[in-house]
């Protein structure tokens, strides 16, 4: 559904922003007075309207009519009369026959086009709109809202493109175009529209940005290719040109095009931080899967090296792990931990990449800090316990497992090996019995799953 926003003349009902500044401009109720009672009947009107006897004006008005049958100015005033009574039929006659006498004040037109939002008339008021744009840009805005209400969806990204460029971006527009990218999946005339904008403006970066995100949702990808090319070649500085560039070489296993791409993107200062995190997350799955790209990969890490929103760090930890890199794995998660150690996966990569490398008195040291600081998380228990028992240390590995064995609740995985582990440490301890309980639950769970 298209957004609400602020109706004009300040109360927010509607779907349109007009300025409050531009609102603020007098308007024109000034007109030449040629006689006694043509003056006398105006100013009646003006103060029966200001006491809201809309009727009473609407009459002192109709003699100034009989006085002066074209003055623009009292079809305007009896337009403004007969809208606040919600009589809009005649408010609308009035004002248009105000515009017909003099076709150059915004003013008729803005109270026009007000008629016409109140009453919902969408199209009417689009060509309303078009012809206030020529005298004041604002409503460029309001026609943006009208051409999404028309469904005029082509028109609407061709405009909105051109406003952000002169502008500046609002989080209105970027609405307007997720509701375009959700109901125009194969609109022909979209993309007309914007092809034959980027011919008109081949500098104008939203139009190339909207018509690859229209390729893209219809799985038209060599299209939008070829779109990110020639906004590459057009705007050589793009930022954006590079991001869907990279997009394309990821999947098409292109690693000097992907690596390119991404470190132009991270060196300019354009894209979000967001974005830059998604890119960066999928070049670390395709360095995973292509080793001689690591290089580049550190190269970009970098970027994000005192970075507060974005945990390198882990992400480059866990890719060694999954290496199998262990010491690289335990640098890097290392400094995780040191910056932050509340997350769990954090945690447990680094106490399993601990074990990797037989550092046993890393594990104690790290799981007691943890279960310190968090004594319901059962895999810090087990991890230590392990440790313990690894260290010949039975009976310390003992009390942490059947401590930790307590906490651990709908996890039949980590139940069993918790199990299976007290069993070695009861049967180091010299303690069979037990060892053979510990089996059995063990045992017993394995056959319930």
């Amino acid at each position: 559904m298209i957004g609400k926003v602020s109706k004009i003349k300040g109360y927010a009902i509607g779907m349109f922003f007009i300025s409050t500044a531009l609102l603020a401009q007098t308007q024109p109720e000034d007109v030449a007075l040629v006689s006694d009672d043509f003056q006398e009947s105006y100013y009646e009107s003006l103060m029966q309207k200001g006491m809201e006897n809309y009727d009473k004006a609407i009459v002192s008005l109709e003699k100034c009519l009989k006085i002066q049958p074209e003055n623009p100015v009292v079809y305007h005033e009896l337009g403004k009369n007969y809208f606040f009574q919600k009589d809009y039929p005649n408010a609308e006659k009035a004002y248009i026959k105000a515009t017909q006498l003099d076709s150059k004040n915004k003013w008729y037109l803005i109270d026009l086009y007000e008629v016409y939002y109140e009453t919902k008339n969408y199209n009417e008021a689009l060509l309303v709109v078009q012809k206030i744009v020529p005298f004041d840009k604002k409503y460029k805005e309001d026609l943006v809202s009208l051409y999404m209400y028309t469904q005029q969806f082509d028109k609407a990204l061709v405009l909105m493109n051109e406003l952000d460029e002169t502008v500046g971006k609002t989080e209105l527009r970027d609405n307007y175009r997720l509701e375009i990218n959700s109901q125009t999946k194969n609109n022909v005339s979209n993309k007309g529209e914007l092809e034959k904008a980027i011919e008109n403006s081949p500098k104008n970066e939203e139009n190339y940005i909207s018509l690859i995100y229209l390729y893209t949702d219809n799985n038209q990808e060599d299209k939008a290719f070829q779109v990110a090319q020639k906004l590459e070649k057009n705007i050589p500085e793009s930022e954006w040109a590079q991001v869907f560039l990279f997009k394309y070489h990821i999947n098409e296993n292109d690693g000097n095009g992907a690596a390119k791409s991404i470190e132009r993107v991270f060196n300019g200062s354009k894209i979000d931080k967001k974005i830059k995190y998604r890119m960066y997350n999928e070049f670390l799955i395709f360095a995973l899967k292509n080793p001689a790209f690591e290089s580049q990969l550190n190269k970009v890490t970098a970027y994000f090296e005192n970075d507060p929103e974005f945990d390198v760090h882990k992400e480059i930890g866990k890719f060694y792990y999954k290496k199998k890199s262990w010491d690289l794995a335990v640098k890097n998660l290392e400094k995780s931990f040191k910056n932050k150690n509340t997350d769990l996966e954090t945690n447990i990569f680094l106490l399993a990449s601990y074990e990797e490398t037989n550092n046993y008195e890393g594990i104690v040291k790290v799981a007691s800090e943890l279960i310190d600081t968090f004594p319901n998380q059962p895999e810090y228990y087990f991890f230590a316990g392990k440790a313990a028992s690894q260290l010949k240390n039975f009976k310390k590995a003992n009390e942490i497992l059947e401590t930790g064995l307590d906490f651990v609740v709908e996890n039949k995985e980590l139940e069993i090996d918790f199990l299976n582990l007290l069993a070695e440490v009861s049967t180091a301890l010299g303690n069979a019995k037990k060892s053979s309980e510990y089996l059995a639950k063990a045992n017993n769970l394995k056959s319930k799953k």
